[in-house]
């Protein structure tokens, strides 16, 4: 069956139940495939996913997080992270140190060279994000955006999320 036909054949609907987003459902998917495509490219060079991409994001951005703080953030189990986290660590890109208060606390901080991908990482992504809100010069279609995907992060995390991203954070 060709592509075309399978992306717009309906699934079974039920009175009771509106017809599913598909429009926006799949949008979302080709958007977030290529969102993610150009960095997957580089990542790969290091032997690294997408995984390690979102701990280097995150560690980056905000310098001395907690490992119980970016497991809450990433919501993956504490061994998905060590593997990935060990890998960083290893390879160069990442840093543990004792917490300052607590020195039973491990607290990540990106080394030059983890900063200087999540730099690279997250250039490329806002390329791609500055070419579609060129699409509007209103200027609107960003703050629409934003309050879009905050719908979409479920209701009871939207006030944590919204304090993450508030936080201090590196430039």
């Amino acid at each position: 069956m060709p592509e075309a036909a399978i992306l717009r054949h309906p699934a079974a609907e039920t009175e009771a139940e509106p017809r599913p987003a598909y429009d926006l459902i799949e949008l979302l998917f080709f958007a977030y495939r290529d969102f993610v495509g150009d960095p997957d490219r580089v990542l790969d060079q290091y032997g690294f996913g997408r995984a390690h991409h979102r701990v280097l994001h995150f560690v980056a951005r905000r310098p001395g997080l907690s490992i119980a703080d970016l497991l809450e953030v990433l919501r993956i189990t504490k061994q998905s992270l060590n593997r990935v986290l060990k890998e960083l660590v290893d390879k160069g890109f990442v840093e543990l140190r004792p917490g300052t208060a607590d020195r039973r606390q491990r607290l990540l901080f990106p080394t030059g060279t983890g900063r200087d991908l999540a730099g690279r990482l997250a250039r490329m992504q806002s390329r791609r994000i500055a070419r579609a809100l060129e699409a509007d010069p209103s200027g609107q279609t960003e703050a629409a955006a934003k309050r879009f995907l905050q719908g979409l992060i479920e209701p009871a995390d939207r006030s944590r999320i919204r304090a993450i991203l508030a936080g201090p954070a590196e430039p």
